[in-house]
């Protein structure tokens, strides 16, 4: 087959920094930087501010305001703070204030879905989202997005980029039921299902701290109350500024689970029985010590939805969601043993259970492990499964399988070599000889697959669909 690579690169900007609390450390510390900076007189306070506006206001929207915003939070360590100006209350704030690159290392490993909104698309053309694993300082991985066109003949356009980045604000009254507790601990003794019992109907994070923690409460297992705090915080929803723009909007680890990485994020358009449709994305929580898969959900890649998923087939890496429902089940593709890839059905999209092995390493080149490259595409002909497999030397390769649709554990074909293997200008980077991708789209009778390059920036490739189909088929 005829691999079209354009000639369209996405690199990595160190420049795109974000906006974050610091902590310098023990509150000795905090103590000390606050004296200090109360000491200094009104009048230097001010010509201080002047020359940090100066070098930062150009970098971050509404400087200020996130200057207060992080003054607040060392506020309760100051006393009668009702006498401080707020230029000195600016001063504190950027202290205790840092900006981190979230691409100072890489920026690799997209998906991409179509936009939501198409009203600006002429006839032949389609507005794409991407998505993309950001790394910075300690590899810790992010997600951030693009936004752009293809054409006619699927030549890549992407809209202008912002010099600015956004976090979200996350809902810290979010309301939890019961419900969902006993839904997703697995209680281990009677007193610790008695403990789950006594809880309120329903709850947010701060009262579920105050009830472990109450004289309401006989039962003390720190281990267990540790796990009900570390699911709801990692059960959480975040909305971003209306006035932001996609690509300067940053999902940044917000929870326990993720604390050093949300990677590997595969958003599909998902279609209901119904006709209505959302977009969902599996990715991988990395703590540093352990890894899991949430769930990413929106309408509008403006308010975010994230949540854990549980059950027996949620040990693998690299999961992907099927677009649609077959059969009145959710389909995911997985790997649950780091070797073979998976197939899994359920009836709840939270919960995972049942699962059968899908496709085992058969040719030399993937003999190390097979996953898949994102969610599967529905085809006339059957769901088309972009995978990726590691041969020698640790070589990763992009290649596709064909699925039935009716029933997807069924294989139809298979290509006997990869579609994408990495060439002498991709082989170089923070990880060598990679080739990787997170989802895939089809356009004007094309597959177009965008991939990262050992782990360092990102590519495009395209391919006839009707040929490839073919020798899926043949």
């Amino acid at each position: 087959m005829f691999i079209t690579r354009l000639t369209k690169k996405i690199t990595a900007n160190p420049a795109k920094i974000i906006f974050q609390y610091f902590n310098p450390g023990n509150e000795k510390r905090i103590y000390n930087i606050i004296d200090k900076v109360l000491s200094i007189p009104e009048n230097e306070t001010k010509v201080i501010m002047e020359g940090l506006y100066k070098d930062f206001s150009q970098r971050h929207l509404n400087l200020k305001q996130k200057l207060l915003m992080n003054y607040k939070r060392i506020e309760p360590l100051i006393q009668n703070p009702a006498r401080l100006s707020n230029e000195k209350k600016y001063l504190l704030g950027s202290y205790f204030s840092k900006e981190y690159s979230i691409e100072a290392a890489s920026l690799f490993n997209p998906s991409i879905v179509p936009h939501p909104d198409q009203k600006y698309s002429k006839p032949g053309m389609l507005r794409f989202i991407m998505s993309f694993r950001a790394t910075g300082e300690g590899h810790l991985s992010s997600i951030e997005f693009r936004t752009g066109i293809l054409n006619s003949t699927n030549e890549i356009f992407f809209d202008l980029t912002s010099k600015y980045s956004e976090l979200p604000i996350k809902d810290e009254n979010k309301i939890y039921s019961k419900k969902f507790l006993l839904e997703r601990i697995e209680s281990q003794n009677s007193e610790q299902r008695k403990l789950l019992d006594k809880f309120p109907g329903n709850f947010n994070l701060n009262q579920a701290k105050i009830y472990l923690n109450g004289n309401n409460v006989n039962y003390r297992d720190e281990n267990f109350s540790n796990k009900i705090i570390n699911l709801l915080e990692s059960n959480y929803d975040i909305n971003f500024p209306e006035i932001s723009t996609l690509p300067e909007r940053i999902i940044f680890p917000n929870s326990p689970l993720e604390s050093v990485g949300m990677e590997d994020a595969r958003f599909v358009l998902f279609k209901e029985n119904d006709g209505t449709s959302k977009y969902y994305a599996t990715y991988t929580a990395y703590n540093g010590k352990t890894f899991s898969t949430n769930l990413i959900e929106t309408n509008d890649f403006l308010q975010f939805k994230i949540r854990t998923l549980h059950g027996k087939g949620i040990q693998g890496k690299g999961m992907a969601l099927f677009p649609r429902k077959i059969n009145g089940k959710y389909v995911i593709s997985s790997r649950q043993d780091g070797e073979n890839l998976f197939i899994m059905f359920s009836d709840n999209i939270y919960f995972w259970n049942e699962y059968r092995i899908l496709k085992v390493p058969k040719e030399p080149w993937e003999y190390v492990q097979i996953g898949n490259g994102g969610s599967p595409i529905e085809t006339e002909h059957g769901w088309l499964l972009i995978t990726h497999a590691v041969g020698p030397f640790r070589r990763y390769t992009l290649s596709a399988c064909l699925l039935d649709l009716d029933d997807p554990s069924k294989i139809i074909g298979t290509l006997k070599c990869p579609l994408i293997e990495p060439n002498e200008n991709e082989r170089e980077g923070y990880v060598p000889n990679v080739v990787y991708s997170c989802g895939s789209i089809v356009h004007n009778n094309e597959l177009v697959i965008p991939y990262a390059m050992s782990d360092s920036y990102c590519g495009f490739a395209k391919v006839n669909l009707p040929e490839l189909l073919y020798n899926l088929t043949k």
